[in-house]
């Protein structure tokens, strides 16, 4: 677990993680709130939370479940970290159309990816120590007259339509199979089989799969006669009702090869004013004096743009490391010209430069062309009067010739940064250094 993660500790200002929950906005819907506030105030208890693996990395999403398995743990109650080796071959619903079935080899393989994700944010010492199951090890040995006799036969067809996800699906020209139909039964399955063997109470995901949750506790009240619980998180929207986690059209991925910690920086640095406030009681460990005193930031000097700052630092620390987050500060700072390009780690730049415009390029190449090739100009006779004007750089250092080339430009690693103005950059790899992505 990162050092930052487990540095945390609850915020003694709330009575109860019941009420820190609450006052995170990280309850959509759940169970019978003051039953839930009684049991999580009391001993500790077994909880779980499901990631089926549908890619190879987990996503910003995810990481609100995984954070809010982190305060649970906090508080003193036992996580269970549960990867779908066999709902992540079957799939549920998505509400506009079936999902492409992987291999059995590639299921399998991003268990593997995700289980270790989800170790990283869980503690497994101590009498609260985490445990990750794979529901694979009791689905696969079941056959398909006993699942249908023991589980199949506590479902009502009725019921399973109204769920939310089925509904949808069936008002649509793409209808339902029903394999993703059966999910649900597969899902409440898993709940029985945790209860049974570690004594868990209560599951926790997001409210899209409410419908999920509740056909395990629908199923363990049938079969065992016991009241379990369920809590359903937020979806994430941004304040003017885009979809929130997605950058440049792309999913914010955990993994630091499909989204770079650079990327994540920037991703949470770019949150809107709207949004910030949320964004910190959801996605840091941040007491609420210090979530408060950076609302009032916002609202009397949004300028500063110190919650925004203060959210991408905690955020990529938490997923990254805070090794992780030095680096991208410095090379953030850097590439706007308040810091030395120099020595920055050559990975961590070429990385920032291929999420911004780039070119490869011979170095004999001029700025001007530069400027074209990298859209930071709209054509050579803009580049040249934006050289003309003093407005242009080149690892920060103002071009003054119109018909600069980039020779002996390179940093080490062979990129060069071009800049237009303050706030305007590109990358430029030079034939002889890193390749542009």
């Amino acid at each position: 677990m990162p050092a930052s993660l487990e540095a945390q500790t609850n915020d003694p200002s709330f009575p109860s993680v019941w009420d820190e929950l609450l006052w995170r906005g990280l309850v959509a819907v759940s169970t019978d709130q003051d039953e839930l506030r009684t049991v999580l105030s009391g001993p500790p208890i077994t909880y779980y939370c499901g990631f089926d693996p549908t890619a190879p990395s987990l996503h910003l999403g995810n990481l609100v479940q995984l954070l809010t398995m982190r305060r649970l743990q906090l508080a003193g109650h036992r996580p269970l970290g549960l990867v779908g080796g066999s709902t992540g071959l079957v799939g549920d619903p998505r509400p506009s159309a079936e999902r492409t079935l992987n291999s059995k080899e590639t299921v399998a393989e991003w268990v593997g990816y995700l289980r270790a994700q989800i170790e990283r944010f869980l503690a497994f010492d101590g009498d609260s120590g985490a445990r990750i199951v794979n529901n694979l090890d009791w689905t696969a040995p079941l056959s398909a007259i006993d699942f249908l006799r023991d589980i199949g036969k506590h479902y009502r067809v009725g019921t399973m339509l109204k769920k939310e996800a089925v509904s949808a699906r069936l008002n649509s020209d793409a209808g339902i199979s029903y394999t993703e139909f059966s999910y649900q039964i597969l899902q409440g399955l898993d709940f029985l089989e945790l209860y049974r063997t570690y004594g868990c109470v209560l599951q926790t995901g997001g409210s899209d799969q409410w419908g999920n949750l509740t056909s395990g506790t629908d199923l363990i009240h049938r079969v065992e006669g016991v009241h379990v619980h369920a809590i359903g998180t937020p979806l994430i929207t941004n304040s003017d009702g885009t979809k929130f986690g997605k950058s440049e059209g792309n999913a914010v991925w955990l993994d630091p090869a499909l989204t770079s910690p650079y990327a994540m920086y920037q991703f949470w640095l770019n949150t809107d004013d709207a949004d910030v406030v949320d964004r910190l009681k959801v996605f840091t460990f941040l007491p609420r004096a210090e979530i408060e005193r950076l609302e009032q930031t916002v609202a009397d000097a949004p300028f500063r743009r110190e919650a925004q700052r203060t959210l991408a630092r905690e955020v990529t620390s938490l997923v990254h490391g805070a090794g992780a987050v030095d680096a991208v500060v410095a090379a953030s700072e850097a590439l706007f010209g308040q810091g030395d390009l120099a020595a920055l780690d050559q990975d961590v730049l070429a990385t920032a430069l291929r999420e911004i415009p780039n070119t490869t390029t011979p170095g004999t190449t001029t700025v001007a062309q530069a400027l074209a090739d990298t859209g930071l100009c709209g054509s050579l006779s803009e580049a040249r009067r934006a050289i003309a004007q003093g407005g242009v750089y080149v690892n920060n250092t103002k071009v003054t010739d119109e018909a600069a080339t980039l020779q002996g430009s390179a940093l080490p690693g062979g990129a060069a940064v071009l800049r237009r103005g303050k706030r305007t950059l590109a990358g430029v790899f030079l034939e002889t250094g890193i390749p542009a992505a």
